[in-house]
């Protein structure tokens, strides 16, 4: 089953079971994908928004809130602070499984191998590379620094 396709029978299963906080997660999980669809529209090659990219939206749309989660349990708004987690947790059903450290350490040592990687100036090859291969199964944030030790 497409992710989109995921994300609309969720939608119809929180209305069934009258669940309003995963009911308006999954309204703007939704709502991000047609902005997108509307901003790709003005683009030469403009189309339909894939698995790809509907990944993309969710990890942004988790990093977003993991963001305001510490903004506000810095900020005493610890009931807002539990909303965005549990947001959070609905989106990352719909994400593949995340990789363990062993697993992504052997993605980073492929990858530079696949690319031919030797020195730092390839850190950019070999992070679009894992971003092909592996987009929502791993935090980028915490691969780009072991990529450049590996190249080091």
């Amino acid at each position: 089953m497409e992710l989109r396709e995921r994300i609309a029978e969720g939608l119809k299963d929180a209305m069934r079971a009258k669940s309003a906080d995963r009911l308006s997660t999954l309204r703007l999980i939704i709502a991000a994908i047609k902005d997108r669809e509307i901003a790709m529209r003005n683009e030469p090659d403009g189309g339909t928004v894939g698995n790809a990219e509907i990944l993309a939206i969710l990890a942004r749309m988790i990093k977003q809130r993991h963001e305001s989660v510490r903004a506000y349990e810095e900020a005493g708004r610890l009931e807002l602070a539990e909303k965005e987690s549990a947001e959070i947790k609905v989106i990352e059903e719909f994400l593949p499984r995340q990789m363990d450290s062993a697993e992504v350490s052997a993605a980073v040592d492929a990858a530079v191998a696949a690319t031919g990687a030797t020195g730092i100036r390839d850190i950019g090859r070999v992070m679009a590379e894992l971003k092909a291969r592996y987009l929502g199964q791993m935090d980028f944030g915490a691969v780009g620094p072991l990529v450049k030790a590996r190249l080091t």
